[in-house]
């Protein structure tokens, strides 16, 4: 990363496990002794609206918004988000998307057209974007829920700490639905891991 500063935003649609994803983020980073902001926003969370997180973490964190033009690395849980939430992304930034379409009601009910190929565009605009179909294979899984886990996995050897650390704190996070959901969670990490790396 090029600061002491490290911003992850992570965006998708409600749902999709964008707000556990951060909190995992915002918790790994905090356990290391990093000084931790995170901010979320959503917008129908409970109806499959758009939800974004901001986390930030480094030696001092003063805000917890991440400023257009800013961000290390998106978390795209949805494809047509990712294009939405691209202007914040630094130009030497990551950004790594579930190629698996989820439309959003805005789009359901006609009020907004859902982009034509929204990872194309990202590509177009020179980003360095990476995508894996990270709905299917949860779905493969035998839990859509799995999403969150899958791009955890994905971001986790382009972190400031070691991918085995959030791994930790990901199964942690489970551990309170016993060992099989655990199990379920580290193959799913895994999958991301090998997609994105």
């Amino acid at each position: 990363m090029k600061q002491d500063v490290t911003n992850i935003l992570v965006c998708g649609i409600g749902g999709q496990g964008v707000m556990t994803a951060a909190d995992i983020l915002a918790t790994t980073a905090l356990d290391l002794g990093y000084d931790v902001k995170k901010t979320e926003v959503a917008g129908m969370a409970q109806r499959g609206g758009v939800v974004t997180s901001h986390v930030r973490f480094g030696p001092k964190v003063l805000s917890p918004s991440i400023v257009p033009g800013e961000a290390d690395l998106i978390l795209a849980f949805e494809p047509a988000e990712a294009l939405r939430w691209s202007t914040y992304l630094r130009s030497e930034g990551l950004m790594m998307v579930n190629s698996y379409a989820q439309l959003p009601p805005v789009v359901s009910i006609g009020l907004f057209d859902y982009p034509e190929e929204p990872f194309a565009q990202l590509l177009e605009k020179g980003i360095d974007a990476h995508q894996y179909d990270a709905g299917h294979a949860a779905i493969d899984l035998g839990d859509r829920r799995l999403i969150n886990s899958i791009m955890l996995g994905a971001i986790a050897d382009h972190l400031p700490f070691p991918a085995e650390t959030l791994e930790q704190h990901l199964l942690a996070r489970f551990k309170v639905k016993g060992e099989s959901i655990v199990e379920l969670n580290r193959e799913a990490f895994a999958i991301g891991r090998r997609a994105f790396n």
